[in-house]
């Protein structure tokens, strides 16, 4: 897929506001590492994560997108010129309305736009961009904005305390990532070009890849107990979710490169989603990316789902890692499996 009217005018987000050490998560978890004979530090030391974010208890989802939605507004843009808002987060409020609708009416966002949810683990916000681009160079729309906010306290909560159950290796190598999770929202305001004389950040294309027979490698749902109660659970195959996605990268990676026209020594920096430092050393070496064009936030941001891409761009161009003209590659991973890369003239 290639474009040639499409621009990221402004990413938009909020962080959230309560900091959970990995060392905390450990303290919680002291039972079962005693009854396993762990020693204190293996989590950050297994992810490379030392802390992560939480929403405070009862946080509403569409006050996150929506705080970070008028951030991405606030560049210039009126509610009322944009086209269609998608909400891309795998957290969402309810089964319906879509989360996108209460999100659309905080931010003044209605008459002709469209409005809906789009689901695809965490590649939601970039599957969101193309979409709205997708609208752009057709010229159905001027503007489009795509929101996502996700929550980790509950499912954290909901994982320790059946860890703390089960108490053998067995649940506990199938709930580490959960222990990865963060929190945070996020919203990418996309444009014809129109509303700023810069006209910066120019989507030239992308590739995506899928992998759909390894569906079963990272699940995250609701199950029911055989007793009519239903709860949250999350179990994740993360040697081979890392195996398989790292090959799926490779192959989306060799697609990707002479779809956008670049060679692999174009590309002056990338960002990958977040899952911690196993993935990101794997997945560079595998693509043959040196690790100094490479920006992180895992280490103090955990993994936000759909979130983590697109907001780690952003405070790489607050830290001016990302500057004018940086051919950019935004390399995108989700349970599935899914693989979609972005390449953005920054």
């Amino acid at each position: 897929m290639k474009y040639g009217k499409v621009h990221i005018e402004s990413i938009g987000y909020e962080l959230a506001p309560v900091v959970i050490t990995s060392a905390e998560l450990e303290t919680r978890l002291e039972p079962l590492y005693r009854a396993l004979r762990f020693a204190p530090g293996q989590l950050q030391a297994l992810t490379g994560i030392r802390e992560r974010r939480w929403w405070e208890p009862g946080y509403p989802l569409s006050r996150g997108a929506i705080a970070a939605g008028k951030k991405a507004l606030s560049v210039g843009i009126d509610p009322r010129d944009i086209g269609v808002l998608i909400y891309a987060g795998v957290c969402r409020e309810q089964f319906e309305p879509a989360t996108a609708c209460r999100v659309a009416a905080g931010l003044g966002i209605g008459g002709n736009a469209a409005i809906f949810d789009l689901s695809n683990a965490c590649l939601g916000v970039l599957n969101g961009i193309l979409e709205v681009a997708n609208r752009i160079e057709l010229g159905q729309v001027r503007a489009g904005l795509v929101v996502s906010c996700e929550s980790a306290r509950e499912i954290n909560d909901i994982m320790i305390a059946r860890m703390l159950e089960e108490r053998n290796m067995e649940h506990f190598a199938a709930s580490l990532a959960t222990l990865t999770g963060g929190s945070g929202a996020v919203a990418v305001l996309l444009t014809d070009g129109s509303h700023s004389p810069s006209a910066r950040r120019r989507l030239l294309g992308g590739m995506t890849q899928a992998a759909p027979e390894h569906h079963g490698l990272c699940l995250w749902g609701v199950t029911q107990n055989g007793k009519g109660e239903f709860s949250q659970t999350m179990s994740t195959d993360a040697v081979n979710v890392m195996n398989y996605g790292v090959e799926l990268g490779r192959r989306t990676w060799a697609a990707f490169l002479p779809e956008v026209g670049w060679r692999a020594d174009d590309v002056d920096r990338v960002v990958c989603h977040q899952v911690g430092s196993a993935h990101q050393s794997a997945i560079l070496k595998t693509l043959g990316i040196p690790p100094d064009k490479d920006f992180t936030t895992y280490e103090f941001l955990g993994n936000m789902g759909t979130v983590s891409l697109p907001l780690t761009a952003a405070l790489a161009e607050e830290r001016e890692v990302l500057l004018p003209g940086d051919r950019v590659g935004l390399l995108g991973i989700g349970s599935g499996l899914n693989c979609l890369m972005l390449g953005v003239e920054w």
